[in-house]
């Protein structure tokens, strides 16, 4: 039995009834937003061409092998995406009487600007190793010369530790994150020492990225494009500043919305929140992770929990768990949960804190820590307060959609890296987009009361065989909430590969009394709004084939006519999550007010790609051969 099906028996139906009960305009304003072109985060390749560079390698020189891991992104990386380049090094020698100029030679060869594969290309031919290591100094020049506001992205090469200090590159490196930048500097040692290792990862953590060991030229051409093709597409949490504390009497208090924090490894964090009696409250936390290569699959897994308090720190006794495995592919590890102790009437004593309306304390511990990933990571934070309803609408119903293939070559689009920037599907039809190696990425459906959809996806070939070239492939089905509906995955070793393998993934039609049906499974499906279909290329299992772009084909069924839905005793007003407000929203320390829609936060996230883990869901490691046998047999979770 899988960890969601474990998960969907033990809840109560008063508690499924409470963490559906959401309408359309319960939906945070940042996600019914419609990305109309591919979401990628400008990045700049900061490129080490000091005179070390020249040292001997099995492409040639260190500095030969470089540029051809340059040569293998650039033919690689989406047409849209923002790609420049700066190098160090190349306008002296390494003599302590070029020191002083070879310590300023830091040049933007090309600057973060659409894809131009022509010119970056050019430039890294003409590139020559022979000077000093201003790494800090490129830092800055870097970050100067990316877009002044959004997600960005750095990746760094170097063979080394800066020669130039002072700037010291990873107090520059802290230095921009606290000046708020949406910044993240993904570091590479290339045949580096314990020196450059632990000032590169100085620099990676202190934004939140990654970093990685490529111990020769082949290693370093493996790796390069998947770091680079990762900072491209991130996971890009979103939501108001908010700071959790470690206590709960000093927690901030949310009103109803997004929020965006941050959380350390093993940390325990708390966040309260006001709920009226008789109403109740949602929660959840949306922890990302980055992409990191040779990750084994016992070290590859992360959890978090969720508790909940209630007056004067009383535990409330309510505990939720997520977990991820193959953390290292880029998963967005999600914990929520719909509290009901506002409904229920206190009649004394101290277990009786948990009950009626009052101040409540959510706290959130990121408790199993897969290997190499940053210190801290931003958190997604979602607060709903939910009134009752005083008519249900129509009775549940059980049959599937019914899925129609269509026809032609398809309509192109480019998914998104997140539930935010989710690329909008308008209805039944046949989508064609492009993925890479490492990749997630998520498309989104509206689904009206009464309506349901049902999907296919079809990897296409891309030439590449072997046991050492299997990857998991993989596509989830989430509901407005971020809770899986359904999942399925299977193995891709480079030919047409379809999901699910059985029949089409499909709701059934959208009803608020689904979450009171006989049929366990369909209670996910009783709110309207975005549905979200996540589809996954893992890396492949030895890291040894090279990057090639995947083509995908999603064949989408939307059936039923819209229908009226719930209605509530009480004006939901600002929205349950604070949506449809006009005022500014910040924690407070008293009942909450308006709140303005989600906004993008300043604070930073890891590279990670669009997750594909929400609420327990346990995936399995697929790692070589006989994991992607386990995975087939023992852990593929289907409804029937």
């Amino acid at each position: 039995m899988s960890r969601l099906s474990q998960r969907v028996i033990r809840l109560t139906a008063a508690t499924a009834a409470a963490l559906l009960g959401l309408s359309v305009a319960a939906l945070p304003a940042q996600a019914q937003q419609s990305p109309q072109s591919p979401q990628y985060a400008p990045t700049m390749l900061i490129l080490d061409a000091s005179g070390s560079m020249q040292r001997p390698d099995p492409a040639g020189t260190m500095m030969d092998a470089a540029k051809n891991a340059v040569r293998s992104f650039v033919g690689t990386a989406p047409a849209e995406a923002e790609v420049g380049l700066t190098v160090y090094g190349t306008s002296t020698g390494n003599s302590e009487a070029e020191k002083t100029s070879g310590c300023r030679d830091v040049r933007v060869l090309h600057k973060p600007e659409t894809l131009d594969r022509t010119a970056l290309t050019s430039a890294v031919d003409g590139i020559k190793a022979s000077g000093w290591t201003p790494m800090g100094t490129a830092l800055r020049r870097a970050a100067d010369t990316l877009p002044k506001s959004g997600p960005r992205s750095i990746v760094l090469v170097s063979d080394g530790d800066d020669t130039c200090s002072p700037p010291d590159p990873c107090e520059v490196a802290q230095e921009l994150k606290q000046q708020g930048l949406d910044l993240v500097v993904h570091a590479i040692g290339f045949a580096v020492d314990a020196k450059a290792r632990a000032q590169l990862t100085c620099m990676a953590q202190a934004t939140g990225g990654t970093y990685n060991d490529a111990a020769d030229g082949p290693a370093l051409e493996r790796i390069l494009p998947r770091v680079s093709s990762a900072a491209l597409r991130n996971y890009n949490a979103v939501g108001t500043p908010i700071t959790g504390t470690g206590k709960y009497h000093t927690a901030p208090v949310a009103s109803p919305g997004q929020y965006l924090d941050t959380l350390g490894q093993k940390e325990k964090r708390y966040w309260a929140v006001d709920v009226p009696t008789g109403a109740s409250a949602y929660f959840s936390g949306t922890l990302s992770f980055p992409r990191l290569p040779n990750i084994s699959s016992t070290e590859d897994m992360n959890t978090l929990q969720l508790r909940i308090y209630g007056a004067d720190g009383q535990d409330c006794n309510v505990f939720e768990s997520g977990q991820a495995t193959s953390s290292s592919d880029g998963v967005a590890l999600t914990v929520a949960k719909a509290f009901d102790g506002a409904t229920k009437q206190p009649t004394g004593g101290s277990s009786e804190k948990c009950k009626g309306g009052g101040r409540y304390y959510f706290q959130l511990t990121w408790d199993r820590v897969s290997a190499g990933v940053p210190e801290r990571l931003p958190i997604e934070l979602l607060v709903g307060i939910e009134p009752a309803v005083t008519d249900a609408g129509p009775v549940a119903v059980a049959p599937l959609t019914a899925f129609t293939e269509p026809s032609g070559t398809g309509t192109p689009v480019s998914g998104g890296p997140s539930f935010t920037a989710a690329s909008t599907l308008p209805g039944s039809g046949r989508y064609t987009d492009t993925i890479r190696q490492g990749e997630f990425v998520f498309y989104r459906v509206k689904l009206d009361w009464g309506q349901g959809l049902a999907y296919r996806v079809h990897y296409g070939g891309n030439g590449r065989h072997g046991v050492d070239n299997i990857s998991n492939v993989r596509t989830t089905l989430f509901n407005p909430i971020r809770e899986a509906i359904d999942s399925d995955f299977s193995s891709y070793t480079g030919t047409d590969t379809v999901l699910p393998t059985n029949k089409p993934m499909a709701t059934v039609p959208i009803r608020y009394n689904n979450r009171k049906s006989d049929v366990l499974d369909t209670r996910t499906e009783a709110v309207a709004g975005w549905y979200y279909i996540a589809v996954k290329l893992g890396s492949n299992s030895t890291d040894k084939g090279d990057n090639k772009p995947v083509s995908v084909q999603l064949d989408l069924t939307v059936t039923g006519a819209p229908e009226s839905g719930p209605t509530y005793a009480t004006t939901v007003g600002d929205g349950v999550f604070g949506e449809n407000a006009t005022g500014a929203m910040s924690p407070t320390s008293s009942i909450p007010g308006p709140a303005t829609a989600v906004a993008e936060s300043t604070a930073s996230e890891s590279n990670s790609s669009t997750g594909t883990i929400v609420i327990a869901l346990v995936y399995v490691a697929v790692i070589g051969a006989a994991g992607v046998l386990i995975g087939l047999i023992g852990a593929r979770w289907r409804r029937g």
